[in-house]
């Protein structure tokens, strides 16, 4: 790899360790399309795989403490690995880019609820009800799609959690779907050793990001998070649909 590629990408990763670190997700959103224009998007999953598995460890246990809702969070995360495991076995048979293009419709709709209606938000009680069943579709679509954050990080997001809980939450239920899909993309022959070798020096860009951006994100009021977090959304439904686009939908 040419030293321009190479500090495109440590760039790419650094900025995606950045946005993990500010709030709890996102590097995926700018990672894995940096990856895949250096390497292949094989090869891009593969890497982030690991990246998601060993970063997600990290949040999770750095910000334990800051969970109160313990049977939202693991139920949650419990059934985004079923899900997740189910989506992988319905990844050749769902029309995956119709229900992403769905999918980020649902998105700004809402996004639009939350700005019209800012101080709209679900119940803690109705998110324990809702936690399983909405984990177990973002798991699918994590699975079948390669992507949860529309579906995960709208219903943390609607849940109105402080910063540091929704970090916790979400490493933990990225975490659980990691646990399913590092081994599948192994016994599938897209993750290989020598992948796991760049995976490993790929921590080192995200791992420096990381920590700025939860450094940057101590300066963020509660608002400001929500608007970074709707922002990142409206980021994660364009994509969808331009990806649905270029599959010719």
């Amino acid at each position: 790899m040419d030293p321009a590629s190479l500090a495109f990408a440590f760039v790419g990763i650094l900025l995606g360790g950045f946005l993990k670190g500010a709030t709890g997700a996102g590097a995926p959103v700018i990672g894995v399309p940096v990856l895949a224009i250096v390497f292949d998007v094989p090869k891009a999953v593969a890497i982030f795989s690991v990246l998601n598995l060993c970063t997600n460890i990290w949040q999770g246990w750095a910000f334990r403490s800051e969970i109160t809702e313990h049977r939202l969070t693991w139920t949650f995360a419990l059934m985004g690995a079923v899900g997740a495991a189910v989506g992988s076995v319905l990844l050749a048979t769902l029309p995956v880019p119709l229900l992403m293009a769905s999918l980020a419709l649902v998105v700004f709709a809402y996004i639009g609820l939350r700005l019209s209606r800012p101080n709209w938000h679900l119940s803690r009680e109705r998110g324990r009800q809702m936690g399983p069943y909405v984990g177990l579709i973002g798991g699918v679509m994590q699975g079948a799609g390669g992507l949860s954050a529309p579906v995960s990080i709208t219903f943390l997001n609607a849940l109105n959690l402080p910063r540091k809980e929704f970090i916790a939450t979400i490493a933990i239920f990225f975490l659980a779907m990691s646990l399913t899909q590092v081994p599948a993309l192994w016994t599938l022959g897209i993750l290989t050793l020598d992948r796991l070798l760049l995976a490993f020096l790929a921590l080192i860009p995200m791992f420096l990001g990381i920590p700025i951006g939860s450094w940057a994100a101590r300066f963020l009021s509660k608002q400001a998070f929500d608007r970074l977090i709707l922002s990142l959304l409206a980021v994660i439904a364009v994509k969808l649909i331009w990806d649905a686009a270029q599959a010719g939908l």
